[in-house]
Formats: C-alpha cells, structure tokens, sequence
C-alpha cells in the first residue's frame, strides 16, 4: 500500500516540529496548540457524555416511575366496560403491563409544615410488580398494605417527603383531599390519617419529595371517584419505539378511548433537551475549530523560519507537492496528537466520573451535583462511541484543514525570493 507521502518527507516534517527555537523552531507554539485541542476534544466528550447519561438516566427512571403509554376516555374507566378494555389491551403484542391507577393532588401534614402532594392509587398487587418501588425502598416494607376495608390506611411515601414532613415508618401522616363534602358554605375538603408502611427513594427528587402510594380503593373512596379510574397506565417492551404499538393499543381501547404516550406527555421538556443539547455541542465543535487554529499561527512562523530549507530543498528537485506535504504533516501530526490526548483523556473521565465526582466532593465539601436541581443523585455519564467518532473526525478535519494556506504559502516560495537575502 503506497502512503500519500514519502518516508523523507515525514521525518523531515518531525525534525521541524522537534526543532528548537534558536533553530528555527516552533516548539512551544507546538505544545500550546497540543494543548488546546486535547483539552477541547476532551470538554467535547466529557459535556456530551454527561448530557447523553443525564437524559437516558432520566428516561429509564422517569419511564421505570410512570407509564408509557395512558388511555382515557369514559368508556375505558368507568365499570363495567373497563375490565374488558383492561383484558383487550393486556392481550397487545408488546403491551407488558396494564393498571387502572388513580392519580390526584393532595396536601400532606405531618409534624412540621403541611406538604403538597401527588397520591397515586394502584391496586397492591401492581404496586408489588413495580420493581422501581420494591427495589428502591429505604425503609419499612409491604407488610399491611393493601390490607384491611377498602385497602386499609397503610401507605407508601417518597423518602423526601417523608424528611419534609418530618414523619418515618409507623408514623401518622393526615392527607387532605379536596372532593369532600358538599354544605351550604360550599364544598368542604375531606381528611384522613394514614400510616406510613414504607419509604422509598428512586433517584429523581422531584418524585421522591412529592409521590405518595395508596390502595386504589382506598383513592377511590378518598377522592370520591366511587368506582371509576382516573387512567390506564401501559408499560410496553420498547418506550423508544412505542409509536409502532399505538395502532394495536388504540384498537383494543376501543372507540372513545383517549390515547396519549409519554413523548406527548413531556414533549416540552425532551424538547427543551434535545436544543440544549444540539447548542452544547455546536458551541464546543467551534472551541475545537478555535484550538485548531494555533496551528496556523504555528506553521506561519515555521514557513517564515525554514524559508532557507525551503528554497535549498527546492534547488535540490524537491516537488511544490513535496512541501505542501512536509508542512501538512507537521501541523497535521499536532492535531492527531492532541485529539488522540483529548480522546483518552475525555473517555477515562467518563468512565471513572463517580470516583471523580466522590473525591471532589470529599476534598472541597461542596455538592458538584446537588439532586435538588437536577432531579438525578449522582452525575450520570454515557459514552456514546459513534458520538466520539464524530468529535474525532471532527478534530482531526479542522487540524488538517488549518494546515493548507501555511503549507500553500510554504511550496508557492520562489527559491531565488527566498535565498536573496541569505
């Protein structure tokens, strides 16, 4: 396989770059262009990853906590059309999961100050199959829920809430609800005490300080829906391809029935991800092409340095193609170097960012990550590698397009300009 320069003209291009200044060099003007674009491609990788690992972890928990895909509609909830619309959708390829829940804001009190929340009726068996429950329980257990007249009074709380009201397992938390009774001043809200049977904490704040979860009977009752449901939550075996289960879902509803999924249902704030993440990184694809362009500084002044070579190996039958391919190569090679840094650099960032995370955190006290603004407890990292590939490319092409119009200049030298004044 023939290479698209010659051995001498490679070493030659080394032997510039290695060059010191009394020599005519550019070392240093070298390594601050190493510099900048190892550190460029490395924020490229390590901004991206994050943003990649913070939307999936996101997702997986956000979709793991609620459903996929709900259906509505006064046929689909209320008795007794709704056990067969519950058996008809089961029977949907893909469809995993089907449960009538009742969902409605509430105010909670414990022993400090009154807290909003979200109360989410599910009958106890759906709620032992949620495993983003049961396995992210921090403190008490199922024991008792579900149990008793109506599902009984024992209920499940997120690990926040639970801190914000100041209550733990076995405590007493009074619930207020605003469908009460009806008198001549108007409608008066219901309240009731319940017991908390469990915490839990799934990772993303805005839940774990808001969710409460209660036997869907006892929902029904506290919120006066009598029999009815509020929606049907679906879970199917792919969320990202939930369009091709719609048609056979909507089907099996019936007609009537109201189909939304959850792209629809938080539509503004993936939307509001996907800018963000499409600007981050065009902002830090143009501080690459930034870095790149200390090359050009670089390999002007070496042109200007090595104008005498330029002309003797010109003189001695050397090609213009010959001197373009010196000088490409030697701001070409900088550019190589300093991605394949900033590649290595920014990978092993990613993959050891929670000792990283855990490390600065221990040494300067301060949260790098604080759950209460950015719903998630730890810094998440995701490498995507076809997404590295791109940074790459992208890195390596600026790096060498900024090495043309020095090299250019460098093989359009008239020898005899060149040596006049030597």
């Amino acid at each position: 396989m023939q290479l698209p320069f010659r051995p001498w003209e490679a070493e030659l291009a080394g032997r510039y770059l290695r060059a010191k200044r009394r020599e005519g060099g550019v070392a240093l003007i070298s390594l601050i262009s190493f510099g900048g674009i190892a550190v460029s491609v490395a924020a490229l990788i390590i901004v991206m990853s994050v943003m990649n690992g913070f939307r999936t972890e996101l997702l997986n928990r956000m979709l793991g906590f609620n459903g996929h895909v709900y259906v509505g509609g006064e046929t689909a909830l209320t008795p007794p059309t709704r056990d067969e619309v519950l058996r008809r959708l089961r029977a949907v390829d893909g469809v995993t999961e089907a449960v009538p829940i009742v969902e409605a804001y509430s105010l909670a009190e414990g022993t400090t100050t009154p807290q909003p929340a979200v109360i989410r009726g599910m009958r106890p068996d759906d709620v032992r199959r949620s495993t983003i429950i049961t396995s992210n329980m921090r403190a008490g257990n199922l024991r008792g829920f579900g149990q008793g007249e109506y599902g009984g009074d024992v209920i499940l709380m997120g690990e926040v809430l639970a801190a914000n009201l100041g209550v733990g397992v076995g405590d007493s938390v009074t619930l207020y609800s605003p469908s009460g009774e009806t008198t001549a001043f108007g409608s008066a809200p219901r309240s009731k005490s319940y017991v908390v049977g469990a915490t839990f904490a799934i990772g993303l704040s805005e839940y774990d300080a808001a969710f409460i979860y209660m036997p869907l009977e006892q929902a029904q009752l506290f919120f006066g829906r009598g029999e009815a449901v509020d929606t049907i939550e679906l879970k199917v075996d792919d969320a990202d391809r939930v369009e091709g289960d719609l048609p056979a879902i909507r089907d099996a509803a019936g007609v009537g029935a109201i189909i939304v999924d959850w792209r629809e249902r938080n539509r503004t704030f993936f939307e509001a991800l996907q800018v963000e993440r499409v600007v981050m990184r065009l902002i830090l694809m143009i501080v690459v092409a930034i870095a790149a362009l200390n090359i050009i500084s670089g390999l002007v002044m070496l042109v200007k340095n090595k104008g005498r070579d330029i002309a003797v190996l010109r003189t001695m039958g050397a090609r213009r193609s010959s001197i373009l391919r010196i000088f490409v190569l030697s701001g070409a090679s900088i550019g190589f170097a300093g991605t394949l840094a900033g590649l290595i650099f920014g990978t092993l960032f990613c993959v050891f960012i929670g000792p990283i995370q855990g490390f600065v955190e221990a040494t300067t006290g301060a949260s790098v990550f604080s759950s209460e603004q950015y719903y998630l407890d730890r810094l998440p990292a995701r490498v995507e590698w076809g997404e590295v590939a791109a940074v790459t490319f992208w890195s390596l092409l600026v790096s060498v397009l900024c090495t043309l119009p020095p090299a250019l200049r460098a093989a359009r030298l008239d020898p005899v300009e060149a040596l006049r004044y030597e």
